[in-house]
């Protein structure tokens, strides 16, 4: 269900508000594009500086407009235990197709401690979780075998992984099982993710080119390593160029060369330097997209 390319939905903002409407014609886009799936409220998504009643209208709209055409995966992750079961009930219950939760970040839960904190999430919702493992944001690193034990819990079905270690989907594939869902969460390795066992990417460039994107993924799914190389030499430049600076500030900005979105992002972040912005314009050019 879960598997070829999902843009890390970005969180279109109108001087300083939620722009849903730009919103639902993204998610429409998206789909006109060729994305299998849609993941709303991630970090790309800006989700540390929504509200949380923003959070949650964002999945809401996404949702709804996505209407069963494609599965969403909702952000639904915190380093409260108690906050993430809020935001995977409410997934949950507004009907997204699974809950995308990362590792605790900041406060350095032990292994042991990541077991409680997804079990209980597990057991809050009848709901698909995706792990999210993401050691240069949250510090903390979740082993192959911590996922084993997870995986054995029925709604822990797969794993974002943005560790940038190709091995670990082999060493996860021994641990949790060849059915565990691996998903890659850095696109610039996600070639070789899928050539290792991955099954797709969320990824953070298929909001600037998402049918690219779909049918580099399409390529790997095939087997046909062949034509998604070929992918990979026009998009290279645009996973490089666009995180120069944080990955979603990169990706509005691309958007809005297409006249997507604007480039507005919240405080702390700030809009691009003009030499990151002539990168990301000569990357576009490179894959064909200006």
């Amino acid at each position: 269900m879960f598997k070829g390319s999902m843009p890390a939905l970005v969180t279109p903002f109108r001087n300083g508000e939620l722009d849903l409407d730009t919103l639902k014609h993204l998610v429409e886009w998206h789909i006109a594009e060729g994305s299998t799936g849609l993941v709303p409220v991630g970090t790309t998504g800006e989700s540390p500086t929504l509200t949380h009643e923003e959070h949650e209208l964002v999945i809401k709209v996404v949702v709804e407009t996505a209407a069963g055409r494609v599965p969403v995966i909702a952000g639904a992750g915190s380093n409260n235990t108690v906050e993430a079961i809020r935001f995977v009930e409410y997934a949950h219950r507004v009907g997204a197709d699974a809950a995308l939760v990362v590792t605790p970040y900041y406060n350095k839960p032990s292994q042991r401690g990541m077991i409680a904190h997804f079990s209980a999430l597990h057991d809050c919702a009848d709901i698909p979780i995706i792990i999210y493992n993401i050691p240069p944001r949250s510090v903390v690193d979740m082993t192959p075998a911590t996922m084993g034990e997870l995986a054995k819990l029925p709604r822990i079905v797969g794993v974002k992984d943005a560790t940038g270690k190709l091995e670990r989907v082999s060493q996860q594939r021994a641990s949790c099982g060849p059915e565990f869902i691996q998903l890659s969460g850095e696109d610039a390795t996600a070639l070789g993710f899928n050539a290792h066992g991955g099954v797709g990417c969320i990824s953070v460039t298929a909001n600037v080119a998402p049918k690219l994107c779909a049918e580099f993924q399409a390529a790997t799914l095939a087997g046909d390593y062949k034509t998604a190389l070929e992918y990979q030499d026009r998009l290279m430049p645009l996973h490089e160029a666009i995180f120069i600076e944080p990955g979603l500030v990169g990706a509005k900005y691309g958007m809005s060369k297409l006249g997507l979105c604007s480039e507005e992002v919240r405080s702390p972040l700030t809009g691009l330097e003009d030499s990151t912005k002539a990168k990301i314009d000569a990357a576009m050019a490179h894959a064909g997209l200006l």
